[in-house]
């Protein structure tokens, strides 16, 4: 349940079906947190490119290399996540904690 709290919109499942199993909620919690502000950086991003026109073509590959960071954070996540611990990412992991 743990690695489908990472998998973008997969975080439903263990949001939905783990009740009682806090570890998992907060996992499931952190993905959804983590959705969230991806998902809110990727409309940022995409309405900058609109903005500036053509200069997407230039952003391109830093575009792609934050994709991939994005990607690294969750498999780091996942991965602390099933040896039991907990990552902690400074401004995300606090919005976790009020609900």
């Amino acid at each position: 349940m743990v690695v489908l709290a990472y998998l973008w919109i997969l975080v439903l499942v263990p949001l939905l079906i783990e009740e009682k199993d806090e570890e998992v909620r907060w996992h499931a919690k952190h993905g959804l947190v983590l959705m969230g502000a991806e998902f809110a950086f990727w409309i940022v991003i995409q309405v900058a490119l609109f903005v500036t026109g053509g200069i997407g073509c230039f952003l391109a590959p830093f575009i792609f290399m934050l994709f991939v960071a994005f990607v690294l954070v969750r498999l780091a996540c996942i991965v602390r996540g099933v040896n039991g611990h907990r990552l902690k990412i400074p401004v995300l992991t606090p919005l976790v904690d009020r609900f």
